[in-house]
């Protein structure tokens, strides 16, 4: 991962703290709102995979909703991870581990493997950095993977954020991992507004 995008990262935790401002979520709401579309992908799981999981807020969500299912949060923002271990100190099913996903490959496979929002930041080569992470998540998934990003059916775009084309990332997926991929592109974030982001759910069968 670039040093600049982890520095980044590491100044608006220093500036914001344990706050959705510090991933870059608009809102709170907007962030779980993105979990919970995620976590549709499947009914039940022994195991999931978190990557670029930033504070953690993914896992009070999963517990809500699979119990006691292993949990591994993947990060390379050292005060992310920091900032994580202690706030689940208690929870022994949660596993947080410094990863740089260009860099590293995820060694512990995982049910199912998801990522929210760390494709979206403005980088010199996305597309490659893109099929990178796709890739280890494919290849450290037991069923499937999901994930979200923003997308080019928009009204507004930020030079700073990265939009994709959804119809092109569908077809990635069906002709790079499996037959069996799910668009979704029918959910607000927002609240008056259209829908400028979608997931994609991509099954091993």
């Amino acid at each position: 991962m670039s040093e600049v995008i982890r520095k980044h990262y590491e100044s608006l935790y220093e500036l914001h703290g344990r706050d959705h401002n510090a991933l870059q979520y608009s809102s709170g709401s907007s962030q779980f709102k993105r979990f919970e579309i995620l976590l549709d992908m499947f009914d039940s799981a022994t195991s999931i995979a978190d990557v670029g999981c930033g504070l953690g807020d993914l896992l009070p969500v999963v517990r809500k909703r699979f119990n006691d299912i292993i949990y591994y949060g993947y990060d390379f923002v050292d005060s992310f991870l920091d900032d994580a271990n202690r706030r689940f100190a208690s929870d022994q099913n949660a596993i947080f581990t410094k990863l740089d996903i260009t860099q590293d490959k995820i060694t512990t496979p995982a049910d199912y493997v998801v990522l929210s929002g760390m494709l979206n930041n403005a980088m010199p080569d996305n597309q490659y950095f893109t099929e990178v992470v796709l890739n280890k998540m494919w290849s450290s998934c037991k069923y499937g993977i999901a994930f979200n990003s923003l997308s080019t059916y928009v009204d507004y775009y930020d030079t700073g954020l990265y939009y994709q084309n959804p119809l092109a990332l569908f077809d990635y997926c069906k002709n790079n991992f499996s037959k069996y991929v799910t668009l979704r592109h029918d959910y607000d974030i927002k609240d008056n507004s259209i829908p400028f982001e979608f997931t994609i759910y991509v099954y091993k069968k």
